[in-house]
């Protein structure tokens, strides 16, 4: 079949596939509401350079080496894991700092949560997105399982990989900061100190039992 005939087919795929809950909306979600959908950007783009890397590693046959290889198969199941957790503590940690701060005046912890992100913070968010998405296994073998059933067999592999990479970065890119704008537009109401704690607090339970499940998944 026809590359272009089978376009439709794999962006409608990508943004089912980017609608899907997981690390990367919870932390898309956070950023946006604590901080403006400005604050997102970072994380986002963090998540879409760690898939370009991963779709680019299979168009060189390198993720399948992810697939076939046990112990490179459960050494990044462990990172993952062992990052998805210490996301999720430092959420709650972030929450209990809060609820230890009920004196603060609410409008100075507002302005704290919501002030500009640094150079540091910046790229703090950046490496954040771009390491949830590297040090996931499940995302090499995602990668070639899904992409072959869109490259037709007269086109070059790796080309074409990249291409249909550079396709869903950029649906996954807009659709993702299209929710950040939308979360962000309701900050005000997601920095009141209880509703943060709240969030927080379900958050980091959230990406703990994420990490936890990755640790424990097979393949």
């Amino acid at each position: 079949m026809d590359f272009l005939a089978l376009l439709p087919t794999f962006v409608a795929a990508v943004l089912l596939i980017s609608a899907s809950p997981g690390p990367a909306m919870i932390l898309i979600f956070r950023q946006a509401a604590f901080r403006g959908w400005r604050a997102a950007v970072p994380t986002v783009l963090g998540l879409e350079a760690g898939l370009y890397l991963w779709a680019l590693a299979a168009g060189a046959g390198l993720a399948a080496l992810v697939a076939v290889s046990e112990v490179a198969f459960v050494v990044l199941r462990v990172v993952g894991a062992v990052f998805l957790v210490y996301l999720g503590i430092k959420t709650w940690r972030t929450a209990w700092r809060s609820r230890s701060r009920r004196g603060v005046a609410r409008t100075d912890e507002e302005a704290l949560i919501a002030s500009p992100l640094s150079r540091r913070g910046w790229w703090a968010a950046f490496g954040e997105g771009t390491v949830v998405m590297l040090a996931n296994p499940k995302a090499a073998i995602f990668m070639i399982a899904f992409y072959p059933q869109f490259i037709p067999a007269s086109r070059p592999l790796f080309a074409t990989t990249a291409l249909l990479a550079a396709v869903q970065v950029l649906i996954e890119t807009a659709f993702y900061l299209t929710l950040a704008a939308v979360v962000g537009r309701t900050g005000a109401w997601f920095r009141r100190p209880q509703i943060r704690r709240r969030v927080d607090a379900v958050s980091g339970g959230v990406l703990v039992a994420l990490g936890l499940r990755l640790a424990t998944t097979a393949r």
